[in-house]
C-alpha cells in the first residue's frame, strides 16, 4: 500500500500537495484526456473566468496585499464512480481565497447530456479513498493544515461529513 503524503501549503503551490495525495485510491483508474472544448466547459462549470489567457476562480483584489492568482488547473480527469463518464478535479490556490490550506478544489462530473456539474468543492486538497459511498463514489478526505482530516461520503445527493481520519485511522479533531 502506498503511503500518503500531505503538505500544508501557503500560496499557489497547493497542486503539489494534491499531486502527492491523488494517486493512492484512483491509481487503477485510467486518466481521460479532455478536448479543448471540454476543458473550457469544465472551467466554466467550476465558476472560472478567463483573464489574460488564464482560468481564474478566485482572484484577490489588488488592494488585498495578496499576489494575483496563478490560475486554476484541471488536476485529474477520471471515471471515479464507474458510470462510464469522467469526473474532473479543478484546483485553485491562494491564502486570500482558501485560508491556511492555501488551495481549494471543485469536483465536477460529466452528465449524460454532455454538460459538467459541480459535485462538491472545499478548501484543501482532495484525496479519494478506497472506501465508497452510494453509487460507487469514493469517500473524499479533505486535507489541509493539521493531522485529523474530514472524510466525506456521497449519500446519493451530496458529499457529507462521515468521519475524521489521519493516515487511514479514525481521529477526533482538536478544537
Amino acid at each position: 500500500m502506498m503511503n500518503t503524503i500531505r503538505i500544508a501549503t501557503l500560496g499557489g503551490i497547493g497542486a503539489l500537495g494534491f499531486a502527492l495525495t491523488m494517486g493512492q485510491a484512483v491509481a487503477d483508474s485510467a486518466d481521460v484526456t479532455l478536448s479543448a472544448v471540454d476543458k473550457a466547459a469544465v472551467f466554466k462549470a467550476a465558476g472560472a473566468v478567463q483573464r489574460k489567457g488564464i482560468w481564474v476562480i478566485c482572484d484577490p483584489p489588488p488592494d488585498s496585499g495578496s499576489p494575483a492568482s496563478a490560475g486554476a488547473t484541471i488536476d485529474t480527469v477520471r471515471d471515479l464512480n464507474g458510470d462510464g463518464r469522467p469526473e474532473a478535479v479543478v484546483s485553485d490556490g491562494g491564502t486570500y481565497c482558501y485560508g491556511h490550506a492555501g488551495t481549494g478544489f471543485q469536483l465536477l462530473s460529466k452528465q449524460a447530456n454532455g454538460s459538467w456539474k459541480v459535485i462538491t468543492g472545499n478548501n484543501g486538497m482532495p484525496e479519494f479513498l478506497k472506501t465508497k459511498g452510494k453509487d460507487g463514489w469514493p469517500d473524499l478526505s479533505v486535507g489541509g493544515p493539521g493531522f485529523c482530516f474530514p472524510v466525506q461520503r456521497w449519500n446519493g445527493k451530496a458529499y457529507a461529513l462521515n468521519r475524521f481520519e489521519y493516515e487511514g485511522k479514525r481521529c477526533k479533531p482538536s478544537r
